[in-house]
């Protein structure tokens, strides 16, 4: 636990039962009025030695880290006594004259406005419950369920499986999950969810020499950096010999099932990664980047404003600049929905045969590898983050680049369905079947709305979306014609597309701002869950092909 938090307990706070609350609340309460009690004898103590003074430092930045841990549960806690007794003590800490922490940005997301993004204490019965599960579960309501929300039984899919996938019997120590979201979170220089695990890491007893780089973890988890390396950025890579690699390491062998456990972990914060950047993602509250000690600088904000929340003018115009004209946008909304109808009618009238189909593959395939952000700057690693993965200048390439051919992944001879589910069931029983669930419900989420249109069937975009991301992965259907993606992506959505799930670390709100500009921010959270499924889908079906085919 960080300094500061080790001698208070958080896991009260989690309970259902309001009165453990109220005795882990008071509890808290007690050790802040002693922590500020100390803070204000040092202060008034007139002679001190400069040991004295960097004790003062180390009990400021201790009780820094409570302050800030209380003004998150104020604000994000989905129990009503928790957020109002965590505000209690945060303006009576205020009252004794230490300086109180306030919230940094626009709530959960840089794209998303706050106010579109529904609030805690203000969600049905059964957002209500899907919260407090999420908050029994890791103690705390992070800013991905706060924005995944938008798609209730996404998010309770979602959830149901991160849990199981975290913490419920498996075969991998919990320690050792968590360290492995790090490591997959790391390689797209995900800090957002490097730093969620860390703290998790360490809460269940992980090793902190472990955090100061890969190096100083075992040998076993060091082996699974290949893997790793190559699952995120270009799968296709994958082969039996780096199945056998792990599963043949002697004393640091992987187990069968261990190695599916890790696989699932992998993919599943690879695409996680994905969606924070996607979707703009801000730091927690209590992180790094999420709050400020320093008093607000416009001249008419009120103290008794912070912690409340309330944002200056100057942020809250922010908000709402930007906005593209509806006559402008409008048009877009209308001819994609007229490609629709068209390409609808195409089917109905005439089939392309097996040749053409694959004829239109190649094509999209290639031009897949010419779609390429303007921001293609490299993004440099920060040491935290870097630390915790090797070659660090391995990224994202298109596979048919400087001469390599890659022979295309055909769905009909491995497939999830048929194949990878299977597999995954049998090593690691049950997470087959919760991840097939969030597959299908991500594929087939819909409300038969189109921005401003109703009753309309958006199956054929939905599929065009998923296919595309499978097509840049050199993963193709038989029986889809190819030739519809170019109908219906332009390129500025194929740019977003491409970037938040090969090079997620580059995405920009003028990225996000651009594509489907008329369309609700439901609508395009709803877009990154397709594109988060469609890339986890993709990098599982590489790497148990590869399983399967060692094991044959």
């Amino acid at each position: 636990m960080a300094e500061g938090e080790n001698e208070v307990r958080w896991d009260g706070l989690c309970s259902r039962d309001s009165t453990t609350r109220e005795t882990a609340l008071e509890n808290i309460r007690q050790i802040i009025v002693r922590k500020t009690e100390c803070l204000r004898l040092v202060k008034e103590t007139p002679y001190r030695s400069p040991a004295d003074g960097l004790s003062n430092a180390v009990s400021l930045d201790g009780l820094n880290k409570l302050l800030a841990h209380l003004l998150m549960l104020s604000k994000r806690c989905p129990f009503k006594d928790v957020r109002e007794k965590s505000e209690f003590i945060l303006k009576s800490v205020q009252e004794l004259g230490i300086r109180i922490p306030r919230p940094l940005g626009h709530g959960p997301s840089r794209f998303i406005p706050e106010k579109e993004i529904l609030q805690v204490g203000s969600e049905d019965a059964q957002m209500h419950t899907l919260f407090t599960d999420s908050f029994a579960a890791l103690g705390r309501l992070d800013n991905i369920t706060l924005v995944m929300v938008f798609h209730p039984q996404y998010l309770e899919s979602f959830l149901k499986t991160q849990h199981y996938l975290l913490q419920m019997d498996g075969p991998l120590p919990l320690h050792y999950r968590h360290y492995i979201g790090i490591m997959a979170a790391a390689r797209h220089q995900c800090s957002y969810l490097v730093n969620l695990h860390v703290n998790d890491f360490l809460h269940v007893g992980g090793d902190p020499k472990w955090l100061n780089g890969l190096e100083n973890a075992p040998q076993k988890l060091q082996n699974l950096g290949e893997l790793n390396k190559v699952l995120a950025h270009r799968p296709w890579l994958i082969t039996k010999e780096h199945i056998e690699g792990l599963l043949k390491a002697e004393e640091h062998s992987w187990s069968l099932a261990e190695l599916v456990h890790a696989v699932v972990l992998l993919t599943h914060y690879h695409s996680l990664a994905s969606f924070t950047f996607g979707c703009g993602i801000s730091p927690e509250i209590h992180c790094d980047g999420g709050h400020t000690f320093r008093p607000p600088s416009v001249s008419n904000y009120c103290v008794c404003d912070i912690t409340n929340g309330n944002h200056s003018v100057d942020e809250m115009q922010v908000n709402s600049a930007g906005n593209v004209s509806v006559s402008d946008s409008f048009f877009e909304v209308e001819a994609l929905m007229e490609k629709m109808k068209q390409l609808q009618e195409c089917r109905e009238e005439e089939e392309a045969s097996q040749e053409e189909m694959a004829s239109r593959f190649e094509i999209e395939k290639r031009e897949s590898m010419f779609v390429f952000s303007s921001d293609d700057d490299e993004v440099t690693p920060a040491r935290d983050v870097s630390r915790h993965f090797e070659d660090t200048s391995y990224g994202y390439k298109d596979f048919s680049r400087h001469g390599m051919h890659v022979p295309t992944f055909r769905v009909q001879d491995y497939c999830w369905e048929d194949h990878g589910y299977s597999l995954v069931n049998r090593l690691y029983p049950d997470v087959g079947q919760l991840i097939d669930e969030k597959f299908h419900i991500a594929y087939n989420l819909t409300y038969n709305t189109m921005a401003m249109h109703k009753d309309v069937d958006t199956s054929m975009l939905r599929r065009a979306i998923w296919n595309y991301i499978h097509c840049m992965f050199g993963i193709r259907y038989d029986d889809y014609d190819y030739g519809e993606i170019n109908q219906l992506l332009d390129r500025s959505f194929k740019v977003y597309i491409k970037t938040v799930v090969c090079t997620p670390e580059k995405v920009t709100k003028r990225m996000y701002d651009s594509f489907w500009r008329q369309f609700k921010h439901s609508e395009k959270v709803h877009v990154n869950l397709l594109l988060i499924e469609a890339r986890m889908q993709a990098e599982l079906l590489y790497a148990l092909r590869a399983i399967t085919r060692y094991m044959t």
